[in-house]
């Protein structure tokens, strides 16, 4: 779709949001509300530069008559410039899942009880970034170990209505994260190398999933905490199979079954959408494979070195010296890395 076919549809949409007949169907009322929301920057972008261009050509006229006119002309072409090149970036495709919120799961890998404290450091710097950018953070399902890490937890991030979602920002953290420093186990001093998996997936609303009842089966069981002990007297804790995918979702988190059984089917909507998101981008193309956005899950993505304070995402070759403060929730710059690899990739194939 060209930019005058944009301007056009952004001019229908705004037409239709202002029919209060729109707004009684809330669905379609949040998708035109949602498309104009995207076409809006480049709408208003695209009526800069229509008008940068016009000044300049009109202080070029006049330029002729008054010298002090070429330096105005001057300064509107490097305006129309940076136009452009907004422009341009703006007209890349974006993700269609960008404005959504995330499910973000943190498991523990090699290493034992250190991999688990070390994926507990992970849930706090995620939660520490989320309140620094606003987002609003609940934890669905957690399995603590013996020494105070995690085993395994989940983790809802919402965003609090900013023009891109978490997604945006957080899909590219999925992956295999290392570590490497003094385990509070270790007696001699020695820096271990453990890891823990960090698997992202976004949010999936009830018409972006449907799933049959009957492909499910429900399964409940009573709540466990550290080192196996009960701390559940009823059978409060839900386990979801959905047969036709073989995926398992348990949840124990909660007091009661039924709000168990909720934040499950939360978790197995969100795998289900990134399972078929999966398999289509592998269908449309075998071949075409981006170092950020098809990185595979099993790869080591980022290192985090304590004794030298440094934290590297091999991905991008981002390496910088503040762990420590990466690891309160100053995440920005790491993420921002990958945004902009990310663009300079859709640039590149888009021309």
């Amino acid at each position: 779709m060209n930019l005058d076919d944009l301007v056009g549809e952004y001019a229908d949409i705004e037409k239709r949001l202002a029919d209060p007949a729109v707004h009684a169907d809330q669905a379609t009322a949040r998708k035109l509300g949602k498309r104009y929301a995207e076409l809006r920057p480049i709408v208003e972008t695209a009526r800069d530069l229509r008008a940068a261009q016009g000044d300049a050509a009109t202080a070029r006229e006049l330029a002729g008559e008054d010298p002090a006119f070429a330096q105005e002309a001057a300064d509107l072409d490097k305006r129309i410039d940076e136009l452009e090149e907004t422009l341009r970036r703006l007209l890349v495709p974006r993700d269609p899942n960008d404005d959504k919120d995330v499910i973000l799961e943190i498991k523990a890998g090699e290493g034992g009880e250190e991999s688990a404290l070390f994926a507990g450091d992970l849930l706090r710097m995620y939660l520490r970034y989320a309140e620094r950018a606003g987002w609003k953070t609940e934890i669905i399902d957690a399995q603590h170990s013996d020494l105070g890490g995690y085993k395994d937890v989940t983790v809802a991030v919402k965003s609090r209505g900013s023009e891109d979602g978490v997604w945006a920002r957080l899909k590219y953290e999925g992956g295999v994260h290392r570590v490497q420093r003094v385990p509070a186990t270790e007696s001699q001093g020695r820096i271990h190398t453990s890891a823990a998996g960090v698997f992202v997936m976004p949010e999936a609303e009830d018409i972006d999933v449907q799933i049959d009842p009957n492909d499910l089966r429900i399964d409940v069981f009573r709540s466990s905490g550290p080192g196996g002990q009960s701390v559940n007297t009823t059978d409060s804790a839900v386990r979801i199979t959905h047969l036709p995918t073989g995926i398992v979702v348990s949840c124990q988190n909660e007091k009661s079954q039924l709000q168990n059984k909720e934040q499950a089917m939360r978790i197995l909507r969100a795998r289900m959408l990134a399972v078929a998101q999966e398999e289509a981008e592998a269908a449309a193309s075998a071949e075409r494979k981006s170092q950020v956005r098809t990185v595979d899950r099993s790869e080591r993505v980022r290192t985090y070195n304590f004794p030298e304070n440094r934290i590297s995402d091999h991905r991008v070759g981002y390496k910088a010296y503040n762990l420590d403060q990466v690891l309160d929730g100053d995440l920005h710059n790491v993420t921002q890395a990958l945004v902009d690899a990310d663009m300079e990739q859709r640039l590149a194939e888009a021309t």
